[in-house]
């Protein structure tokens, strides 16, 4: 909490969640939130967490180059990295999930943290299409467009660099070593060498076009299936009325918008877009707002909880996690940068 990254990120939610409440009508909010059927949020949340699944299949894939390890000894892993970056800030959880891995697998943090920056380049270059993809059926407002053109254009920038980092391990490794021999102190130079090394093996599940293809084709199975909570959800507010298409905008807009610095859990920078995304296609101010918030709780609470068991099961400690992260500092950056 003494980190102005922190205050940062509680400031632009501050901001959001103003923008968000100013605009309601608390009675009609109200209304729409006691008219909900929430016996939906049942098969929503079984949804979820076919999606959190097949994230761990796709991760499973990334990481076996460097070791199998089975989805079922994965998963819990998975979950206790979502929980960390639903309760801390700067998307933390990804951090400490390549540290738990480290702990359980003996998989080098470096190398893991190099397959957590390729699941968030596929995510948004998902994301980017997604909205592509509807743009036929849903026109978007052309100030989201303009945005949705520059994350795409990011997202592939980085895709071409990573692709080229990993098409050539040897030069790759060669001209690293001319980096680090130019920038970094003689003494530190043996780490950090080692350091990106074990990242640029993180990256080799890129070489193969069966590989590549697989990656993307699961990132798209993943995040159509949670644009299927968010239907499921849906249909728990009669006076909603949007289809499929909409709500793959929605999905991409809002988790496109949770790259921006926030609080923990993404407040307001999830709930604003979203709400505003409906509001676009004729929905009442109030019930999108119920919608939304009510879908964020439910995207942020059952992981959250169930991360939280699995680290009690698992014997894990807070203490016990920033001891690990003395043991490979360099890596951190990697993933923050995300």
């Amino acid at each position: 909490m003494r980190s102005w990254k922190f205050w940062l990120g509680v400031a632009v939610s501050a901001v959001f969640v103003w923008l968000t409440a100013r605009g309601l009508e608390w009675s009609a909010f109200r209304s729409a939130l006691s008219g909900g059927q929430y016996i939906w949020l049942v098969p929503a949340i079984a949804v979820y967490f076919g999606a959190v699944w097949a994230r761990t299949w796709r991760w499973h894939y990334m990481l076996r180059h460097m070791k199998p390890i089975s989805v079922a000894h994965l998963f819990p892993v998975v979950v206790i990295g979502y929980m960390g970056n639903n309760v801390y800030p700067a998307r933390a959880g990804e951090v400490i999930r390549s540290y738990v891995l480290k702990k359980k697998e003996g998989v080098s943090v470096s190398a893991s943290l190099a397959t957590v920056a390729l699941e968030r380049l596929f995510d948004g270059l998902v994301m980017c299409a997604f909205v592509f993809a509807t743009l036929p059926f849903v026109p978007l407002p052309v100030f989201y467009q303009s945005i949705v053109v520059g994350f795409s254009l990011l997202f592939f920038a980085a895709l071409v660099v990573f692709l080229l980092l990993a098409a050539n391990p040897d030069r790759t490794d060669a001209l690293a070593a001319r980096l680090i021999a130019a920038t970094v102190a003689q003494r530190f130079r043996p780490r950090v060498q080692t350091l990106a090394s074990k990242f640029l093996v993180g990256l080799h599940a890129l070489r193969s076009p069966r590989e590549l293809a697989m990656i993307l084709f699961t990132s798209v199975a993943i995040w159509l299936t949670e644009t299927g909570k968010y239907w499921v959800i849906a249909q728990a507010f009669p006076a909603l009325n949007v289809n499929f298409a909409v709500l793959m905008l929605m999905t991409a807009v809002v988790n496109l918008a949770t790259t921006i610095p926030s609080a923990p859990g993404y407040v307001g920078t999830f709930d604003k877009p979203g709400i505003e995304i409906l509001k676009a296609f004729g929905q009442p101010a109030n019930v999108a707002a119920v919608y939304t918030i009510v879908l964020h709780v439910a995207l942020w609470l059952p992981i959250t909880l169930l991360g939280l068991w699995f680290m009690a099961r698992e014997s894990l400690r807070w203490g016990e996690l920033k001891q690990l992260t003395l043991e490979e500092p360099a890596a951190q950056p990697a993933i923050l940068a995300d």
